[in-house]
Order: C-alpha cells, then sequence, then structure tokens
C-alpha cells in the first residue's frame, strides 16, 4: 500500500510584531473557532497557558517548564523573542487503518523565548489547535549556552476546573495491564493498586496516572490527555493533586541514572495532548493523535496485508499445551501448526501466529540470568520452520513470527538483524514480540527513555526487512504508526489472556467499554477477541470469559487492529455457524463512524470496509442490560444491504448462558433503523452486504 499525501489546500504565515515590545499575551483558535488556547508570560517570566472551549475554561491556568541536571531550573525568567501563527491544513492517506483520508487542519503558535539572566538559555514552545483538541511541545532550539540537556523533570501542568469524573490506571512505569479505574478525579489512589498479584512487574512511585486518561467534566464535556510522537524521550505519567484538582507531568525514569532524558540540542519533545469533544463517540473518531505524528518515513508498505489469524497461544494459556518442550505437551510442533494452517485456509484467515515455537522457553521467566536464553532463529526439534512456512505458502496462509525477549533487551538487539534476516529469507512479514519480565539491563523501567529507544528503533530496523510488529509489554500507542505504519498494533493494556488464569476473576464486563475511550484512543491494539468456549470447564473451571458470545463477535469491530486474532482453540470454532462472522469481517477500513456509546457504559461502532460496500457493526455493553436503537443512515443511499444479525438470546446471560445467541437476515436500507436489546455483558456484530440485484 503506497503511502500518498493526497492535498495541501490552504497555508499561511501570520506573524506577529517581530521588532520591539513582545505582546506577554497571545491568544489562537481551532479553525472552528471554537477551542482557543491563551498563551502569557507571568510576573516573573514563568510560560503559562489556559484552554477554553465554547469561551467555558477548560484548563485553568497552568504552568511549563524543565527541571535539569547540573543546571539552574529552566521554566522562569523568560521573555517572548519572537511568535508566529500559521494556519495548515492537508489530507492524507492511511495505507491501513480506521478511515483511508485522514485530514489534518490546525492553527498552529509558536513562541520563542529567552531568558533574562545572563544564561540567555533559549525555548521554544509549540502549540497546534484542532477542532477536536490541542497538542503542544517544546523544542530546544541550537544554541551555544545549551549543548547537551538532562532533563530531571518535565513540569507540564493540567489544572482543570472540577472534581471531574476519571477512567484510569495507574502511572505504573513498568506495566499498563491494570484494570480501569472509575472515579472522581480527588479518589484516585494510584499507590493502592501497587503490587497487583497477578503482574509480572510493577512500580507505581507516585499517586500518579498513566495516559491515555479520559474524564467527563460536569457540564458534560469529555476530555482527554495523552501524548503523540514519543522518540527519543521518556512516557510521560500525570501526577495528580486530588485536593486543587491538578495534574502535572512526571516521567518515567531509571535507576541507574540520576535523570529522566539525556538529548543533545537540538531537539523536540513529544507532543502533550487534550483531546476536546461534545460526546464520548467522538474521542474514537479523533485522529488528532497520529495527526501531530510526522508524515510516513517508509517508501514501501505494500509487504504488509492487514489480516485475521489463528494461532498456537490460548491453548497455551487453558493449559492444553505448553510454550516449551521439557514440559512432555509442547504446542508449537509442525503437526499442530498444520492443523490450525488448514483451519485458517478454508475459513478466510490470512495467518497463524506460532508461540513456543524456539528454543529458550525452559528458563525464560522467573530468573535472573535471562540473557542469551532466545536465539530467535533455532526452532525446538518437534518444530519444522521452513515446513511450516512450506505448507502455509501452499495453502495462502502466512506464519506469524513470535519474538519474547523475556525483557532481555541486549539479547535481542544483538540478533534482531539475524531474525528479521531470517523472516525476509522466508517471506515472513509480521512479528509479535513480547517483554515480559523486569527488564534488563536491571534498573530499567519499560516506559522509561532506555526502552521507548529499545521499541522505536526495533520498528526502524524491522522495516529495512519488511517486517511490521505487533509488540506486547510495549511502550504506549502514540501515533508513530502514521510515520512507521509497520508499527501496526500493540497489546499495552490488560488483554484477553487474564480471562484464563486471573485470580482476580478475569475481566470484568465493564473492561472494554471503558478500553474503547481510552486505551484505543492511543491506537490499534491486539486484545485477542473471538472465545466461543466462554466458560472452558474442560481446561479451568475457576476461570472464564466475562461476557456473552455475541460480545466476542463484536469486539471484531468495536476494538480496532489491523492484525485481528480469531483467538480460540480451532475445534471450538467448527460447526458453529456464529463463526460465520469472523470468517466474513474486515481488517482494514475506508470509513468509521460511532454510532452511540457512553464510557464504561455501551458503545456501538460501525466500519465500512476498504474496496468493497461491506459494512460491519458491532456494540457491547457492560454488566447491565440495555435497549439501543442503530439508525443505519450512514448507510449508501439507493443500496439494499442483507443484514446478517449475531446478538444475544432471550436466555443469554454473561455469567449465567453465555452462549445464547440469535442469527437472523434482514434486509436494510439507509432509511433503517433496528431495535436491539443487549443482555448484561452482552453485544450484537451485524454484516451488511448490498443485495445482488
Amino acid at each position: 500500500m503506497k503511502y500518498i499525501k493526497i492535498s495541501i489546500l490552504y497555508f499561511c504565515a501570520l506573524f506577529l510584531s517581530c521588532t520591539g515590545k513582545q505582546k506577554n499575551n497571545i491568544l489562537v483558535s481551532s479553525p472552528n473557532k471554537l477551542i482557543k488556547v491563551e498563551f502569557k508570560l507571568l510576573e516573573n517570566g514563568e510560560p503559562a497557558y489556559w484552554v477554553t472551549y465554547k469561551n467555558e475554561e477548560v484548563i485553568k491556568k497552568s504552568t511549563l517548564g524543565f527541571d535539569l541536571k547540573d543546571n539552574p531550573p529552566f521554566k522562569t525568567d523568560f521573555k517572548i523573542i519572537t511568535s508566529n501563527i500559521r494556519s495548515f491544513n492537508e489530507t492524507w492517506e492511511m495505507p491501513w487503518g480506521e478511515q483511508k483520508e485522514v485530514e489534518n487542519k490546525y492553527n498552529e503558535l509558536k513562541v520563542e523565548l529567552q531568558e533574562t539572566s545572563e544564561l540567555n538559555r533559549k525555548l521554544n514552545i509549540v502549540f497546534r489547535i484542532y477542532d477536536d483538541g490541542v497538542g503542544f511541545r517544546y523544542e530546544f532550539p541550537k544554541q551555544k549556552n545549551l549543548e547537551e540537556v538532562f532533563i530531571t523533570e518535565e513540569n507540564t501542568a493540567f489544572n482543570l476546573t472540577g472534581n471531574h469524573k476519571v477512567w484510569w490506571i495507574p502511572g505504573d512505569w513498568d506495566i499498563y495491564e491494570h484494570l480501569y479505574n472509575t472515579t472522581n478525579f480527588s479518589e484516585i489512589n494510584a499507590k493502592g493498586k501497587a503490587e497487583h498479584p497477578n503482574l509480572a512487574q510493577t512500580y507505581i512511585p507516585e499517586n500518579a496516572v498513566n495516559t491515555p486518561v479520559t474524564m467527563k467534566t460536569d457540564k458534560g464535556l469529555y476530555v482527554s490527555f495523552h501524548e503523540a510522537a514519543l522518540v527519543d524521550y521518556s512516557g510521560m505519567t500525570l501526577k495528580v493533586d486530588t485536593v486543587n484538582y491538578k495534574m502535572k507531568s512526571v516521567l518515567v525514569g531509571s535507576e541507574n541514572v540520576d535523570y529522566k532524558v539525556k538529548r543533545t540540542v537540538p531537539f523536540k519533545t513529544p507532543w502533550r495532548t487534550i483531546q476536546i469533544t461534545d460526546t464520548a463517540g467522538d474521542l474514537i473518531e479523533s485522529k488528532l493523535i497520529v495527526n501531530l505524528n510526522e508524515p510516513n518515513k517508509l517508501s514501501d508498505i505494500s509487504w504488509f496485508k492487514p489480516t485475521k489469524y489463528t494461532g498456537i497461544w490460548w491453548e497455551m494459556h487453558l493449559g492444553k499445551s505448553s510454550w516449551d518442550m521439557a514440559s512432555g505437551k509442547h504446542g508449537a510442533t509442525t503437526e499442530n501448526t498444520k492443523a490450525y494452517i488448514d483451519f485458517s485456509s478454508k475459513n478466510n484467515i490470512g495467518a497463524v501466529l506460532v508461540e513456543g515455537w524456539n528454543t529458550g522457553w525452559e528458563h525464560w521467566i522467573g530468573f535472573e540470568d535471562r540473557e542469551g536464553v532466545f536465539d530467535f532463529v533455532t526452532p525446538y526439534s518437534d518444530y519444522n520452520l521452513q515446513e511450516v512456512v512450506r505448507y502455509g505458502k501452499e495453502k495462502g496462509v502466512e506464519i506469524m513470527m513470535h519474538h519474547e525477549t523475556s525483557a532481555a533487551t541486549q539479547t535481542y538487539e544483538k540478533q534482531q538483524d539475524t531474525a528479521y534476516a531470517l523472516m525476509q529469507n522466508l517471506g515472513i512479514h509480521t512479528v509479535k514480540t513480547g517483554y515480559v519480565g523486569k527488564i534488563l539491563p536491571k534498573g530499567e523501567y519499560h516506559h522509561g527513555q532506555y526502552m521507548v529507544n529499545q521499541y522505536n528503533n526495533a520498528i526502524i530496523k524491522a522495516a529495512k526487512y519488511q517486517v511490521a510488529i505487533n509488540a506486547h509489554e510495549p511502550i504506549k500507542a502514540t501515533g508513530l504508526r502514521r510515520t512507521y505504519p509497520n508499527t501496526i498494533s500493540r497489546e499495552g493494556l490488560r488483554g484477553q489472556e487474564f480471562n484464563a488464569w486471573a485470580s482476580d476473576g478475569g475481566n470484568p464486563p465493564e473492561h472494554l467499554t471503558i478500553v474503547a475511550f481510552t486505551r484505543m484512543l492511543a491506537g490499534p491494539i491486539d486484545y485477542t477477541p473471538g472465545i466461543f468456549d466462554i466458560k472452558f470447564n474442560k481446561w479451568k473451571k475457576e476461570n472464564q470469559v466475562n461476557t456473552t458470545i455475541a460480545q466476542q463477535l463484536a469486539l471484531y469491530v468495536v476494538i480496532y487492529s489491523p492484525v485481528q486474532m480469531a483467538a480460540d482453540l480451532i475445534e471450538n470454532y467448527e460447526g458453529n455457524p456464529a463463526f460465520q462472522f469472523i470468517k466474513d469481517v474486515g481488517v482494514d477500513w475506508q470509513q468509521t463512524k460511532v454510532i452511540n456509546g457512553e464510557i464504561g457504559e455501551f458503545v456501538t461502532i460501525a466500519r465500512k470496509e476498504r474496496n468493497s460496500e461491506n459494512w460491519y457493526v458491532g456494540g457491547i455493553t457492560d454488566e447491565n442490560s440495555r435497549e439501543l436503537t442503530i439508525d443505519f443512515n450512514f448507510l449508501s443511499p439507493n443500496i439494499t444491504y442483507i443484514a446478517t444479525i449475531y446478538k444475544d438470546g432471550e436466555q443469554a446471560h454473561w455469567n449465567n448462558n453465555p452462549t445464547d445467541i440469535i442469527i437472523q437476515n434482514k434486509e436494510i436500507t439507509n432509511q433503517s433503523k433496528l431495535n436491539l436489546k443487549l443482555t448484561e455483558g452482552g453485544g450484537f456484530a451485524i454484516s451488511l452486504k448490498p443485495k445482488k440485484q
């Protein structure tokens, strides 16, 4: 798929007075004039900003700046040297994604500052104001008095207007796999979530939250905070002041150095983002995060094809098989892989993931000396890598490679060229990476600058070998999929596997109705939906998936990823008519429309498949049953569609009767409306295909 920049529609530069006395406060609006940002230097020369929406304050006076090692604080005694405003508008094409064309339209303010002290250090602050929010970042321009920067803390403040309702996970430096909490801002207690027994590693040093963190104000406004273009920098958490309703950036650090970010001047920080919308659904439709990233740097991405996949994965979590060979029930065998290939080939599924194929799994977790355990090219003796690749090609199914690093980063870094070259030689274009456990070298955290560079450098190197990465235990998504479209998906949340073994009962029915408005705002999610054997009593009687089977189908539309797994054991799909939806549903979209939704309650999303007139709709609810009305006015006019509707049965319930499902066909046009009842923990999925004339 070739990346194409469609057009630049309008560009101008409006320069404020650059000579004489500078204005001390500057106001800039979004293109539709509804969002306004005011920038001002306070009396002590400290930079500050305000944000309003429809003339109502959203962000109160909030200050900006840095603490630096071996340097005075970099946040006061500034004067404005120059400032300029420009308007920009382009339309660019996603090579794959939730929609094909993306409008990137904003007004930009750039303020160049210099200290009045004898240091005369310089700092630029750039704001981009969109119709759906604000992004801003710092620029350290080239200068004589500041050549190398050691940032000990970034002091970016977000001061709120009240005690908002918040959906949050703790600001853990090592993992995002916490359940979301729903509280008022004043009730955030991140440290109370420390040392969860089901997490491989965790470190929560402050009462802080990870981003995206989404809020609803007393006035019914939706606001979400995150970051974009996280490159060569530490991930940002937000420390909360629960009394004064304030947040301040706290960068993820390291035990090995006494700073959090090391950079050579000139450089630019990641964007700090504030999405602001009237409805919860508008947050999902927002493209602010990807728009704040640089355009595609890869000349060609046509070798990556969005796809559905099956895999040797869920059976390990159930205990049917294991990753290691010494257990006597090794899952990644040539014979087992061929069975998955056969099933995928006959069911419109393009790839098979194989975990546990390479040697080393006997020594991969719970050990201090994990460096050198995996080599990423040597298979176990019962797995013939070349043969399964050959067999897959014969059947039209690609093998999806798996690289579990056990967080031994130096081993993986040294062997990436060899591993990616093997993939390229075999014609394998996608790899799922993993970083389970505490990072090696000791003292580093998953979300610090060291690991940000590990993840991003892997993406850049993989692209040279035409390899796309689906990262697990990753750094957060920040829209870099625009710049490097081979970063296709990632975990970065509490996934489906927790339902198989978590001691706290797995993911509650509300989980994904929150995820859609929080984590999914950051980018694609490899959640691994499609579990049909909800109770899996044959394997584990103490655990289950806490949804209906209809909701599992809906997730293929609601939770976006260009790689979607049919995650269950393949024998659980055989002969089940509900599997038809997984066979049919698309993975690459022309258009996305959020039909309705409230955070933590329900959401309905419709997506139109690229290169066809087919639409798919998915809706999910929390632990409460509800009735929803679907208006099909998004469909093309003058076309009659055959809708296949997969909905909760009359007796369905996520716990009592999760597999009760009704499948029916109905003719639908863009004038149609449909009332649907969703049971507790339930959902529905609809495929819409034009009626053949």
